[in-house]
């Protein structure tokens, strides 16, 4: 008896694996329709304009957002258009000669510069030559924050000092003081991999996401230093227990955040995708499923290409997981039903 036990207990694994995975993919998009970091109906548009040689719909939108100050907004369409310009960058160059001056196109210019120049050999060299265009996308639109943005992660990769730094960070936060992009930026900054420490990459997102505006995704802060950590960690050491309850903490900190967002909601997705993958990591397997649930077929590059040069099949396989293993611990059914009867007729 003793030694079939083992082979018992897989055996009833397996079988309610076999039982409820099925019924645990209730809410999941099957694998072929979820999209990595599918755009918005606002920015669909431009890209496939952009696609086509036109820059009309790109500078319609991102002028609506600059003239409605949203600055949360218009750095997301600016990133996607910046990845989009990396390899077809036609419709910028047409955009900006039929108008060098709109503080759009500058601002796009900008961004692309700074890809383009953190991705070289060269980075600080390249970096520090792109400053003009970052400063000239400031000056023509003085209210926008994003710009700053750039400005921060441009000081990240020319090694600026903190001083420096902070000088931009208080410029940036003078605009919009509860910035996402810049919020992010100074995270990164602060993070173990750059000029910081896991200690004030946590400090500075508790603190920020403690004054963060209700439902702001600033409050997923951090989540990304956790996630931060487990990447360290899965590469050196395992985290102590302080530093375990702060991630637990991040964690439930944002899971109330996206709960206050509707399933399949565009918006949140880049931290739901966060979330999951630090819900994995810490073996809530129940809780990385819901938030899979909340997901539905919006994959994000990030935090899936950090780990994979696969993304979207980082994304599925740890989908895949999860459900298998909220699967195989979930009781059978009716066995509670079968024995009783088992008792009525003995």
């Amino acid at each position: 008896m003793v030694c079939t036990m083992p082979f018992l207990r897989a055996l009833l694994s397996t079988t309610r694996m076999i039982r409820h995975s099925t019924e645990l993919s209730a809410g999941l998009p099957v694998d072929d329709a979820v999209l990595l970091d599918a755009p918005d109906e606002r920015l669909s548009p431009a890209l496939v304009a952009a696609a086509l040689g036109g820059y009309g719909p790109a500078a319609e939108l991102l002028a609506v957002t600059r003239e409605g100050a949203e600055w949360e907004t218009r750095d997301r369409f600016l990133t996607r258009l910046v990845t989009f310009a990396h390899s077809r960058d036609g419709w910028l160059a047409d955009w900006l000669s039929a108008a060098p001056r709109d503080p759009d196109a500058l601002l796009v210019k900008a961004g692309l510069a700074v890809r383009r120049a953190w991705e070289s050999p060269a980075r600080a060299e390249r970096l520090r030559e792109v400053g003009p265009l970052i400063s000239a996308a400031a000056e023509a639109q003085p209210g926008d924050p994003v710009p700053w943005r750039l400005a921060l992660d441009h000081a990240r990769g020319t090694h600026a000092t903190h001083t420096v730094f902070e000088a931009l960070w208080e410029q940036a936060i003078r605009r919009s003081p509860h910035h996402y992009g810049c919020h992010v930026a100074a995270l990164q900054y602060l993070s173990a991999a750059w000029y910081g420490s896991h200690r004030e990459c946590f400090d500075f997102a508790e603190q920020a996401a403690q004054d963060a505006l209700p439902d702001s995704l600033v409050q997923a802060l951090p989540v990304r230093a956790a996630f931060a950590l487990l990447l360290d960690a899965q590469l050196d050491h395992r985290p102590g227990p302080v530093q375990v309850e702060r991630i637990d903490a991040a964690a439930d900190l944002a899971i109330r955040l996206s709960a206050a967002y509707r399933p399949g909601d565009l918006w949140p997705a880049e931290t739901r995708n966060l979330l999951a993958y630090v819900l994995v990591v810490r073996g809530r397997w129940d809780e990385a499923l819901e938030q899979f649930r909340l997901i539905g077929p919006y994959a994000t590059s990030f935090p899936w290409s950090s780990v994979s040069d696969d993304p979207l099949g980082q994304f599925l396989d740890a989908r895949d997981g999860a459900r298998l293993q909220v699967a195989s611990v979930t009781p059978l059914r009716n066995r509670e039903g079968r024995s009783r009867a088992r008792g009525h007729y003995a």
